[in-house]
């Protein structure tokens, strides 16, 4: 599938020509970089699911303290979101995303000297210090760039960079671990950890002198083409008149708070599937590390298929609500079917359609919050609806563990995951649609 490209729409008028070719170059110069950003955090954010496979039994890590573990990373993230993202909407992004990365890339590396349980929960506490403020951080820039009818596209192009990064980096986790496993005395996963680091340091590096901050800094526009994208924000900025402009008055504003609660239940069953894939996985009759990592990237090329058609539809018909209401009930009923799979193909099929559905939500939802959000409200709303909504980071991968050492089986975690996203979905429906439809 070919990603969106806002080429110029042959006939166009002058004006819609000269906004089509400028949108156009705004995605070539920046979607693309941001996306292998992404690719390269979400790697270092989950490959402890696969670390798991080799680390929990050398560490003797019990499920349920694996599960705290791989959460706690969330409760760092959840401290330090609202204000790393009002410090990067003073200083700007390319100073602090920078720094996020080359931060998280050092401490990501440092996992592979944990020794005991203890050294894993700080390490992951302090990786979710040091990432906090990133995604937000992102959504944030790209409402700087594109309004709202042209949003869900380009944020489900970013965000495909989570199925990208399971596809990818799931089969090279399990090829790190199998291979140089033993190499210099060190395990697999050590060298996993080191290996995978590496790129987000030199990513990081990259960003300071490759992002542009403003629409007026970007010096591969012309001046016709930056006059059109800032009328074009400025216009929908100056529509957002029910927006809150304070910190304080965003944090107390009920429709944030009906955000949070959405978005909480999303990644719940996001995180509660892409930490627990690798087990699920092993657990239908999968052996090998490479092999489970192969097996397990196929869910993740069906996400990345249902991401980016979703997020093409919703702009195009500009509807919203039943774009988000679909797919989690699909991956409800993915979830539930998957307790229930007597074979690997069967179990792999039933958690294609839970990740297709559970991970296109997250994207799909930003439409919501981004279409009354403006300035500082923006700022501090996305990083607080962000921030709240991924302490579920921590509460899934926790409660399917307990679950699980709890009944002996995964069925009652998928139960779990599956009740949230209907919930999630409901939640959504009491949304109006004239608010967000745009």
């Amino acid at each position: 599938m070919t990603l969106h490209t806002e080429a110029p729409v042959a006939g166009a008028y002058p004006a819609q020509a000269t906004e089509d070719r400028a949108y156009g170059k705004v995605f070539w110069r920046i979607v693309p970089f941001l996306m292998l950003c992404y690719v390269v955090a979400y790697l270092d954010r989950v490959n402890v699911g696969f670390a798991k496979l080799q680390m929990s039994s050398e560490l003797g890590l019990s499920e349920a303290a694996y599960g705290i573990g791989a959460g706690i990373f969330f409760i760092g993230y959840f401290l330090f979101e609202v204000p790393s993202n009002v410090i990067m909407n003073k200083v700007g992004a390319r100073v602090w995303i920078a720094r996020i990365m080359i931060t998280w890339g050092i401490i990501s590396a440092a996992f592979m000297f944990t020794s005991s349980e203890t050294v894993f929960y700080v390490l992951r506490f302090l990786l979710g210090v040091a990432e906090a403020g990133f995604f937000p951080g992102i959504i944030l820039y790209l409402t700087s760039w594109y309004p709202a009818h042209r949003r869900a596209k380009i944020i489900t192009t970013f965000m495909s960079a989570i199925p990208v990064s399971a596809i990818f980096g799931n089969p090279l986790s399990g090829f790190l671990m199998d291979s140089f496993h033993g190499t210099h005395g060190l395990s697999g996963w050590q060298w996993m950890f080191l290996i995978e680091a590496v790129p987000a340091i030199l990513f990081g590096v990259a960003t300071f002198f490759y992002l542009d901050d403003r629409i007026a800094d970007a010096t591969w526009l012309d001046d016709e083409e930056k006059r059109v994208l800032t009328a074009n924000i400025e216009a929908e900025n100056k529509a957002k008149t029910a927006s809150p402009h304070s910190i304080s008055g965003t944090l107390t504003d009920r429709r944030v708070w009906l955000m949070c609660l959405i978005y909480f239940c999303f990644v719940l069953g996001q995180y509660g599937l892409n930490f627990w894939m690798p087990t699920i996985v092993k657990a239908s009759g999968v052996s090998g590390n490479l092999n489970i990592g192969l097996i397990s990237a196929i869910p993740y090329i069906c996400t990345f298929v249902a991401m980016l058609a979703l997020g093409r539809s919703a702009d195009r018909l500009r509807e919203r609500r039943w774009h988000l209401v679909v797919p989690a009930l699909i991956a409800a009923g993915g979830f539930v079917a998957a307790t229930l799979a007597t074979s690997t193909t069967v179990s792999i099929i039933c958690l294609s359609l839970a990740a297709a559905g559970a991970i296109s939500c997250a994207p799909l939802f930003w439409s919501l919050p981004t279409a009354f959000l403006a300035g500082t409200g923006a700022a501090a709303g996305i990083a607080w609806i962000n921030s709240v909504g991924n302490l579920a980071g921590f509460l899934g991968p926790f409660l399917v563990g307990y679950l699980k050492d709890f009944t002996g089986t995964n069925s009652a975690g998928m139960y779990l995951l599956a009740a949230a996203l209907v919930i999630g979905s409901l939640a959504v429906l009491t949304v109006p649609a004239k608010t967000v439809n745009r």
